[in-house]
């Protein structure tokens, strides 16, 4: 049938949708990835938002050590005696804190404790971090597959997982540390700081894959017989695509959960280590050597255990707390 031009214009108006401006508009739903709902759910998170951004600000001091240094003109090494009294007490208040030293000095050697503080940041994080890494990259490769392969592999992983589990953390410390300085340099006051560092990472390495390494085996075992890796494995892939493509993907949340929780851990044992004269040598800042010098003035130099120690504190409470958070933001089951 034949159309008129009027009506079959009207008839192309509304076919173009350009007929009626009331007219609702189709509305296209656009499907997130579970990254972007777990980026949702943890911007909706105070606590989240707050420890991220302290530890934004830690990340930045530690990395921007070195420029703090030249703007504040003090060397964490510099010594101010000509500030202390007849017994090494720092002249003024508080420790001697003033404009020139925001934290005052050390009884003693009458060093800043404000940028031997931004060192031992920058110390203590590298530390943490590097050992995270490489724990977690042993712990992913060796649970992954155990996990996949199983068999005499899994029961070989299995048995060294928990032998290390068996060993004590600390004594091994105490052994191992002084035992690779004296075979490589002898005297302690010859070690340079960034052996006691390699020692550190290499001590944490050893000890901290064995949670990641179990955490990754788990799940591995609960994906292998899934519907998308036995087409996968139908289709001829090899071991790599199996692991790096299929199963990993599906499992990065609890190892960067895993992974954020670790980096306290490190940070604490570091100190811990530091704070009985294990690992660091003198000269490398530290938040644990800082804290056991200051013990014989904690009744006249309060000050001095103070800054260290809330520090410490806050940094690790922050890493704590955004792990938490981040767990949550994870985790599929929790409110959105």
């Amino acid at each position: 049938m034949s159309l008129s031009p009027v009506e079959g214009v009207a008839l192309a108006e509304i076919e173009s949708g350009g007929g009626d401006a009331r007219a609702p508009r189709e509305k296209r739903f656009v499907g997130r990835s579970p990254g972007q709902l777990a980026w949702l759910r943890l911007r909706r998170a105070r606590t989240a938002m707050v420890s991220g951004a302290l530890l934004i600000l830690f990340v930045l001091v530690a990395l921007a050590a070195p420029l703090i240094e030249a703007l504040y003109g003090i060397g964490p090494r510099d010594q101010f005696q000509n500030k202390l009294d007849g017994f090494g007490m720092p002249l003024g208040y508080a420790g001697g804190v003033s404009g020139d030293h925001f934290f005052g000095l050390e009884p003693g050697l009458g060093r800043d404790i404000f940028i031997r503080l931004v060192h031992g940041l920058r110390t203590s994080l590298f530390i943490a971090f590097v050992a995270a890494v490489i724990t977690t990259v042993i712990g992913i490769v060796l649970g992954a597959l155990a996990g996949y392969l199983g068999g005499w592999l899994d029961a070989v992983v299995n048995w060294i997982t928990d032998l290390t589990l068996a060993m004590p953390f600390l004594i091994i410390a105490l052994a191992l540390t002084p035992t690779l300085t004296l075979r490589f340099y002898g005297e302690r006051d010859a070690v340079p700081p960034a052996f006691g560092v390699g020692v550190l990472i290499a001590v944490f390495a050893i000890f901290g894959w064995t949670s990641t390494a179990r955490l990754v085996r788990g799940q591995v075992i609960a994906l292998r017989e899934r519907e998308f890796v036995e087409a996968a494995r139908a289709s001829g892939a090899g071991l790599g695509h199996m692991l790096f493509r299929q199963l990993l993907p599906n499992i990065w949340a609890p190892i960067l959960v895993a992974f954020s929780l670790a980096v306290p851990q490190f940070i604490t044992s570091e100190a811990a280590l530091s704070f009985i004269g294990v690992g660091l040598t003198e000269e490398t800042p530290s938040f644990g050597r800082m804290i056991y010098q200051s013990l014989d003035y904690l009744q006249t130099d309060p000050a001095f255990v103070f800054f260290p120690g809330i520090t410490i504190f806050a940094l690790v409470f922050a890493f704590n707390l955004f792990g938490d958070a981040l767990r949550d933001a994870l985790d599929p089951k929790s409110s959105r």
